[in-house]
């Protein structure tokens, strides 16, 4: 009985932890579509794109992420790596573009199973 009971437990203690959902983040970024994260971005983000860095609202961030992906455009975008612990995690992807490969790092805050966007640095 108590196998069983501690059974229980394990399976329902992994079924309350679930991780964000980066889908939407990898698509955007695989269409060059910044403004499609709009609903996704925090109140404030900290930018780092190639030759400007700030921390910015989210209005600001899709607005930096438009003109990055202007000049580089996306030829597609792979996660790398990717990691939730509680309400928090962070994504390392591949970028390849029309002027080169970026590495871009991510990182949410999880608000139920969205990721709300707290920064983005493309290097």
């Amino acid at each position: 009985m108590k196998r069983l009971v501690l059974i229980l437990t394990l399976v329902f203690s992994f079924l309350l932890v679930r991780a964000a959902d980066i889908t939407p983040i990898s698509n955007a970024f695989k269409a060059g579509n910044a403004s499609s994260l709009a609903t996704l971005m925090a109140a404030e983000v900290d930018m780092a794109v190639p030759g400007a860095s700030k921390k910015c609202n989210g209005n600001d961030a899709v607005a930096m992420l438009n003109s990055f992906f202007g000049t580089n455009k996306p030829a597609g975008f792979s996660v790398l790596h990717n990691a939730d612990k509680k309400d928090s995690g962070f994504l390392v992807g591949k970028l390849p573009t029309s002027k080169g490969e970026f590495r871009v790092n991510i990182t949410y805050k999880s608000d139920g199973n969205k990721a709300v966007i707290q920064s983005i640095r493309i290097e």
